[in-house]
């Protein structure tokens, strides 16, 4: 019989469901479109979605086609107990090629490709599945498929409907119970699961991604949507400590952190500031200010500019970004960072301002909120402001100052500031106003006559160091201070002669001529600033984090210096001031920058590269792919370290008691640096472990 039949060990099983459990979820799978297995004839499977219309229009020729393989199944046949005699089923095969020829001429059914199932001769097992043909098809065929409205799942089921399906799933379960183990299983693997619903993810086969897995993998630019996850951000109620003030901070929008941003007036919204200030009681205007801009030198022209002024007695604020180490660097009030304690008191009165003025201010915001109102708060006679990111949409160019300044212009940040160096200095001109006087040192034509436009425009008197103002500098060596630069600068007010710039480096000389040249504008507004403090508080400058001597035996060396224009002064300076037999460079940079020309400047100075990352900067490029593009470019030796910790370690273990190691590429990695050597004594020198001692 089984060998007549064609059918295998696995066949026998599948035709038991085929006869046996598919009459008692027939009824089921009419009502209930699913895109799970189905049988078709000829023993085929056919994985697919029962449309509407499959299972209505021509629902009588696909109900005859699928009762075709249940009467071929012979040896399930014999052994029912009210199953038909043996001749009849022996013919049963010949009825089951009609009725799929018959079938395959009809419009109703689909005839897609399937896969086929393996039928090979084998021992018949189906004597355990009574129930086949107990149950005529006719009584399938009587329930026309046909009638199902357009969504089955919603038709209640009737009593009678629902006894026999009850009834059918008890025999089921019974005959199930004495069935072996392997007859359920190629029962189970032939049996159509119920369907339920699913997410979209499982209906297109995917794994669905577990909620650890999700805090894993989510980019930094969504925590500024972490209300989604049901973890609402800290309010100011939340804020009891410089801990809790910190976490509201990290749950705002952090675009120096994001790898894209959309620079417009929606994303850097001034209207935003403006109201969180107000609702503060508007600090930003009961404080004198001076405001500077540029790509290169912001920060050594703002400190140079709070020195000279600390200097002269007077009580000074300055704001500056990105910190190295600790996020209060930021805020100073001569040379003192912010109080812990202060910093989140003020943090609360921001976060209750941007409640009651109805605004979700961002990272950069509130910390530039809670800088103003503390200098507002200690009366300082003047804040020195440094701009974050441009100038005309920044968030500090709500301030009206005594001065502004632009520094040096160079390619940087040009997805958001332009591609040009015209249109980075027109974005950067944007902090001019009307009536306040505009500093800026002498530079290519094109970008003079930009920033010149945009001054005339905003009605701002432009003054241009080195053309408008008498400066001069030369480069010399004595024996107290080495290799420097002194410059001179001669203006109506002041005769400023031979005055040493503070920090190293020919690039440094033309930010020091536009901080004295801002300060000496500073007498003509009232401030007293006689010339011998002023070159004492010159001399005084420092500024961490630019051409920083950290450690010593071997001599490790960091700066900040994150475009090709400040990396290739850095080699030039490191050259001229800092005698070495060779270099290590320990480099990292982000992903965002011009990458290729980074390296071509690193090539310069560098004779090994140790290419790594910052561990706190989601914008870090991948070291493996920093090494294979100086690679390409050059023949020189570089290695890669997983960690900056573990860069240090290598650089310092291979360098002679001569050789030095310069750390740079970003502030990130800078920072990291400073942090990690908090954990050694520098006086002992040596190399620098990867791991930190336990305390």
């Amino acid at each position: 019989m089984g060998s007549q039949a064609g059918v295998s060990r696995d066949g026998s099983a599948k035709n038991v469901r085929e006869s046996g459990v598919d009459a008692g979820v027939d009824a089921r799978s009419a009502r209930t479109p699913s895109r799970l297995p189905k049988i078709e004839p000829r023993g085929t499977i056919k994985v697919g979605k029962v449309t509407t219309r499959e299972a209505g229009g021509k629902a009588g020729s696909a109900s005859e086609a699928a009762s075709a393989p249940k009467a071929a199944s012979a040896p399930k046949a014999a052994s029912a107990p009210k199953a038909a005699s043996a001749p009849k089923a022996a013919a049963a095969p010949k009825a089951a090629a009609t009725s799929t020829s018959d079938a395959a001429k009809r419009p109703g059914i689909d005839r897609k490709p399937t896969a086929k199932v393996d039928a090979t001769p084998s021992k018949p097992a189906a004597k355990q599945a009574p129930a086949a043909a107990a149950r005529p098809a006719a009584k399938i065929e009587a329930k026309p498929v046909a009638k199902a409205p357009v969504k089955p799942a919603q038709r209640p089921e009737t009593k009678s409907e629902s006894k026999a399906e009850a009834k059918s799933e008890a025999k089921i379960d019974a005959k199930s119970q004495s069935m072996p183990e392997s007859t359920r299983r190629a029962i189970a693997s032939a049996t159509p699961r119920q369907v339920v619903e699913q997410p979209p993810a499982r209906q297109l086969g995917l794994r669905a991604t577990r909620p650890t897995e999700v805090a894993n993998v989510r980019p930094l630019e969504m925590r500024s949507q972490r209300q989604s996850d049901g973890r609402a951000p800290k309010g100011s109620a939340d804020i009891n400590g410089y801990g809790s003030a910190v976490r509201y901070l990290l749950e705002r929008t952090d675009f120096e952190r994001m790898r894209s941003v959309k620079y417009n007036e929606t994303t850097f919204k001034l209207e935003r500031m403006e109201q969180l200030l107000a609702k503060l009681g508007n600090p930003h205007k009961q404080i004198r200010t001076v405001h500077v801009a540029g790509t290169n030198g912001k920060g050594s022209t703002v400190a140079m500019i709070g020195s000279m002024l600390q200097a002269c007695g007077y009580t000074v604020g300055i704001y500056t970004s990105p910190h190295l180490v600790d996020l209060r660097e930021r805020i100073i009030i001569n040379g003192q960072m912010i109080d812990k304690a202060v910093f989140a008191e003020l943090m609360k009165h921001v976060a209750k301002a941007a409640e009651k003025a109805g605004v979700e201010p961002t990272f950069f915001e509130a910390v530039t909120a809670v800088c103003l109102k503390h200098f507002a708060e200690q009366a300082v006679d003047i804040a020195i402001v440094e701009v974050g990111l441009g100038g005309r949409l920044d968030s500090t160019n709500v301030i009206r100052p005594e001065a502004c300044v632009i520094t040096s212009i160079d390619f940087d940040h040009m997805k958001l500031l332009g591609n040009t160096l015209e249109e980075i200095a027109r974005e950067k001109a944007g902090i001019f106003k009307r009536d306040v006087p505009a500093f800026i040192f002498e530079s290519e034509p094109g970008v003079e006559r930009a920033i010149a436009e945009v001054a005339e425009k905003a009605g701002a008197p432009l003054r241009i160091v080195n053309k408008d103002i008498d400066y001069s500098a030369r480069f010399c060596v004595t024996d107290d201070l080495g290799p420097h630069t002194r410059v001179c600068l001669y203006t109506k007010t002041s005769r400023l002669e031979h005055l040493p710039v503070p920090l190293p480096g020919e690039h440094m000389a033309s930010n020091c001529g536009l901080a004295l040249a801002v300060v000496d504008h500073l007498k003509t507004v009232g401030f007293d600033c006689p010339e011998d403090k002023i070159t004492a508080g010159l001399a005084a400058t420092r500024v961490p984090g630019r051409m920083q001597l950290v450690w010593d035996r071997p001599r490790v060396l960091v700066d900040g210096a994150h475009n090709p224009a400040a990396l290739g002064a850095l080699m030039r300076c490191v050259g001229a001031h800092v005698p070495y037999d060779s270099m290590i460079c320990v480099f990292g940079c982000c992903s965002d920058k011009d990458v290729p020309a980074l390296i071509d400047k690193v090539n310069l100075g560098a004779d090994k590269v140790i290419f790594t990352r910052a561990a706190n900067n989601p914008r870090a490029a991948d070291p493996e792919d920093l090494q294979k593009l100086f690679n390409e470019r050059s023949g020189k030796m570089s290695q890669v370290a997983k960690t900056l910790p573990e860069a240090l370690e290598m650089a310092t273990r291979a360098v002679s008691r001569e050789d030095l190691v310069c750390v740079t590429g970003s502030f990130y990695l800078v920072g990291e640096t400073l942090k990690h050597l908090q954990h050694f004594d520098r006086s002992k020198g040596g190399k620098i472990p990867a791991q930190v001692p336990e305390s």
